[in-house]
């Protein structure tokens, strides 16, 4: 992978990780029309998934600094709830990443399994549009956690947005827009960052075939553009539909399966 193709890449990651359009899908599928050969390891997608897991850091800071004040008073609270929620949907999740990475990795080659996984998100983003509204103040509860969480643990899968399956699950099980966005955002930064942790400390990314300045540039790339996708993407879903994104799913999932077939 040269530089050219970390900038795009990266770029690819931090506009889709957010939008519900599946960003290890889309990684998947401009490795293919960059002519990117597939690594041995998933460095590259831990280190831009990392990216923007910072990027959702900066644009949450006041939220996440209001959780932690809240948990370091030693008491049960709305913080301390909150918190508890967000473990609970990491389990999923956590499980997946224990017992099943290296099925997880294999997936990564297949284009059909990404056109599969494309239509799956269409169809779950054009159900959970039609969800009825609910009380826009009501916070996520446990049960709904969890419901997020297992689909989460599902949209590991490259091809099924992690950011649609979640919104979706939550707004599908009731779940309020204005609250399901954030929650859904917050919810991935213990597990994405806890993999680049491993993976770093594991020397996994020192053993990498990809050097250190792709992956810097990648990195810095899904950042920034990443800053700009989170805030767009929990406006539109407070204020505006997500069947746009159904259509633009299902159009590209089309694609990639009949591209992968012929």
């Amino acid at each position: 992978m040269n530089w050219w193709q970390a900038l795009i890449m990266g770029l690819v990651q931090g506009l889709t990780e957010f939008l519900p359009v599946s960003s290890s899908g889309h990684l998947v599928i401009f490795r293919e029309l960059l002519g990117v050969e597939a690594p041995s390891d998933l460095t590259f997608e831990i280190t831009v998934h990392a990216a923007t897991a910072l990027a959702t850091i900066v644009v949450f800071r006041k939220r996440i600094l209001e959780l932690l004040q809240g948990l370091f008073k030693f008491k049960y609270n709305e913080e301390t709830d909150y918190i508890a929620k967000l473990v609970v949907s990491m389990i999923p999740v956590a499980i997946v990443g224990f017992f099943f990475k290296d099925k997880v990795e294999e997936l990564f080659s297949s284009l059909l399994v990404v056109g599969c996984a494309l239509l799956v998100t269409a169809l779950l983003l054009y159900f959970s549009d039609k969800a009825k509204a609910r009380k826009q103040d009501r916070e996520v509860t446990f049960g709904q956690a969890l419901i997020m969480g297992l689909g989460q643990a599902v949209a590991v899968i490259p091809g099924l947005s992690r950011s649609g399956t979640t919104i979706s699950a939550g707004l599908l099980s009731g779940a309020s827009r204005n609250k399901v966005a954030e929650f859904s955002f917050l919810m991935v930064l213990v597990p994405i960052l806890g993999e680049a942790f491993l993976d770093l400390v594991g020397g996994d990314m020192a053993a990498s075939s990809i050097s250190a300045a792709p992956l810097l540039l990648g990195f810095a790339a899904a950042f920034i553009s990443g800053l700009f996708a989170c805030k767009a993407m929990v406006a539109l879903v407070k204020k505006a539909g997500l069947r746009w994104f159904a259509l633009y799913c299902a159009v590209v999932g089309a694609i990639v399966i009949i591209c992968s077939l012929v």
